[in-house]
């Protein structure tokens, strides 16, 4: 994900969060609605997410230290993961209080076209929103569904704010229908339900970004286009001839790890190996440019010692036998 683009995402969704929890924070003063100030509180948590990205991604660009060689790379993972655990099941438990609160003592809504009002207005700026993020993600997205993007993108950014943005809307929407149905039938009971339901929202989504970024935070490799693209780099069908084994690490959305056992001729010099490695260094920098740090090792390919097994713990030439256990 390109800087910019998770940057305007991002912004956009400031902007429209900011106008709408001071527009319903206002309807919730005018008309004691309870899924209005659950809505506020849900607005005013997902600026705090936002906030929060644009901080872990301002984090991420400081240069590396000799305490952290590798860089802050993975700082925007765990911005991403304190907006999935903190502000999204705060905002979610708090509704789901005020919607408990509110079905136990219900309380008529007065002044009905405040919420009504800032509900219509909060959707169309939601909206708005969302498209922002869509607009985004689709060129990143290329041929995946949605959900394998979600899953898959190594950004949190988009995914945070396309995930928040559509609850923000489904929220909006059932805040729309409590409010409606209280009004409708005179039971403030319909208000508190749909605070509830706002609040179970939150929580669902607070889970799924919190096992996504969670699987960012531990180490994911590469894509399966980003390998091959690596793998078909290293080898030059003359110095190298092969890869016995490789692994790749995310250092960040935006930087990648790649370490292999790489197969020489055995009759190389060392100055043809060293020759080769640089070359193959340089040939997979300009297939997959997030390849930043790249160790290879040399070693002579061995059929007896591939032979023995798949652990990736390799001795000369292949994997090691399985450990006895």
């Amino acid at each position: 994900m390109s800087a910019s683009g998770g940057t305007k995402a991002i912004v956009a969704a400031l902007g429209a969060n900011l106008a709408i929890a001071a527009a319903k924070f206002v309807a919730f003063l005018f008309s004691g609605s309870s899924s209005m100030l659950a809505e506020s509180v849900h607005s005013l948590a997902d600026s705090g997410n936002q906030g929060l990205l644009l901080l872990g991604g301002k984090r991420a660009k400081r240069e590396a230290t000799p305490q952290h060689p590798f860089g802050y790379g993975r700082e925007r993972y765990i911005y991403a993961f304190l907006v999935s655990i903190v502000l999204f099941s705060v905002g979610g438990m708090f509704a789901i209080y005020e919607g408990y609160e509110k079905i136990k003592h219900p309380h008529e809504i007065e002044h009905w076209y405040w919420p009504v009002g800032v509900l219509v207005f909060a959707i169309i700026a939601e909206s708005f929103s969302f498209r922002t993020a869509i607009q985004e993600s689709n060129p990143l997205r290329g041929q995946q569904s949605w959900k394998d993007f979600v899953r898959h993108a190594k950004a949190p950014e988009l995914p945070v704010v396309l995930l928040e943005d559509l609850g923000a809307l489904v929220g909006l929407i059932l805040a729309l229908g409590g409010v409606s149905l209280a009004l409708a039938t005179g039971d403030g009971v319909w208000d508190g339900i749909g605070t509830l339901c706002i609040g179970i929202l939150l929580i669902l989504i607070a889970l799924i970004l919190a096992v996504e970024t969670k699987s960012l935070l531990l180490g994911e490799a590469a894509g399966t286009e980003a390998v091959v693209a690596i793998e078909k780099a290293i080898v030059d069908g003359d110095t190298v001839t092969g890869i016995i084994h490789m692994r790749t690490l995310h250092l960040g959305p935006e930087e990648l790890l790649v370490a292999a056992k790489i197969a020489v001729q055995h009759d190389d010099t060392a100055a043809e190996v060293a020759t080769a490695i640089n070359a193959a260094e340089s040939r997979i920098r300009a297939a997959v440019p997030i390849a930043r740090v790249i160790y290879l090792e040399p070693d002579i390919y061995s059929e007896t010692e591939a032979a023995k097994g798949s652990d990736r713990e390799a001795t000369p030439g292949g994997p090691a036998a399985p450990a006895a256990h």
